[in-house]
């Protein structure tokens, strides 16, 4: 079976970056995977030549040189110096993200590629260099916010990739019992040390952002591929930052209870008075808000004897949590 285009395009890439000398189209055809199906001369003579603009328009800096001094055969190399980049300076989060991106090139697959080119590459005597031949890979072990769920996280940004839903396990807090949850990913970011899955849950029929510790092992992609696609110039960073970001200090809600109800609730707020809602009495609360996530979880297992006034995010929080339980509770009982 051909393989694709990016990956004959990264077999070249790695021959040309992974010898010192200049190759020519012949061994470059003898031994870089993808050349070899070329149906006849002319055939690999047009791939190549549209490979070779294709890299330069990507700005690799693609040269071309005499093999030896000896034959005056034109062949090709990439300038090592011209491709390098220059020391880069990367944040904690991104240093982090680098490593996790680093620790998926350990999956057989990608590994397979990589060493099967360089090996085609020795065997055909090509001279490869022994610095080159061999990739750090940095463990995501002592990431913070990521230990235990690498899995969790490659299975994600392979369905991101493909465009399917997905299917896991999930709780709120570590206290909490999983429930499975069905999600259209849109992207994984990181926001102070954690790591957030951001996408459309199809149960709450809303935006939502989970904590991938948060997230059971077994993530199933679901559906075909193709299906789900972020919503254009949507900022991941900037939606996770809202969510986790800690509130103002004294920030305060208010909160309608019923009278006699939602005891719990009470006894860590201020009353400001009797309010009827509804046609029913009670009283009108207010209640620092701390983690806005937690606090609606709260008011939203009090169901009707409990209801958010303000501020809006709150309430529409508290609301979609409400329809959701709805929605299930529908579900059983059909």
């Amino acid at each position: 079976m051909a393989i694709s285009k990016v990956e004959r395009l990264m077999n070249l890439v790695i021959a040309l970056l992974s010898t010192r000398s200049f190759i020519t189209a012949d061994r470059i055809r003898e031994t870089v995977s993808g050349y070899s199906d070329s149906a006849s001369d002319e055939a690999f003579s047009r791939m190549f030549e549209r490979d070779k603009n294709e890299l330069r328009d990507l700005g690799i800096p693609l040269e071309t040189g005499r093999v030896s001094q000896f034959d005056p055969t034109e062949g090709y190399r990439i300038n090592r110096d011209a491709y390098a980049l220059p020391a880069v300076e990367l944040t904690a989060d991104e240093a982090a993200a680098v490593a996790v991106a680093t620790q998926l090139w350990e999956s057989p697959e990608l590994i397979t590629v990589t060493q099967g080119a360089l090996l085609k590459l020795r065997a055909a005597g090509v001279d490869v260099d022994a610095p080159h031949s061999d990739v750090a890979i940095t463990s995501t072990a002592a990431l913070p916010g990521l230990r235990g769920s690498e899995e969790v996280l490659g299975i994600l940004l392979s369905a991101i990739d493909s465009g399917q839903a997905v299917q896991f396990p999930h709780r709120p807090s570590r206290s909490e019992p999983y429930t499975v949850r069905t999600v259209e990913p849109w992207g994984v970011v990181t926001d102070k040390g954690r790591w957030y899955l951001v996408g459309h849950d199809r149960d709450r029929d809303a935006m939502r952002t989970f904590r991938l510790s948060r997230i059971g092992a077994e993530v199933t992609p679901i559906g075909p591929p193709g299906v789900v696609k972020p919503p254009a110039e949507v900022d991941l960073r900037e939606i996770v930052g809202r969510v986790v970001a800690d509130p103002p200090t004294g920030t305060q809600a208010r909160v309608w209870v019923a009278d006699g109800r939602a005891t719990a609730l009470r006894r860590r707020a201020n009353v400001v008075g009797p309010l009827t809602l509804n046609g029913r009495a009670g009283e009108e609360i207010t209640v620092d808000i701390g983690m806005t996530d937690r606090l609606a979880r709260e008011v939203a297992s009090y169901g009707p004897d409990a209801v958010a006034l303000e501020p809006q995010s709150l309430r529409d929080d508290v609301m979609s949590r409400l329809r959701a339980q709805a929605g299930l509770t529908d579900g059983v009982r059909a």
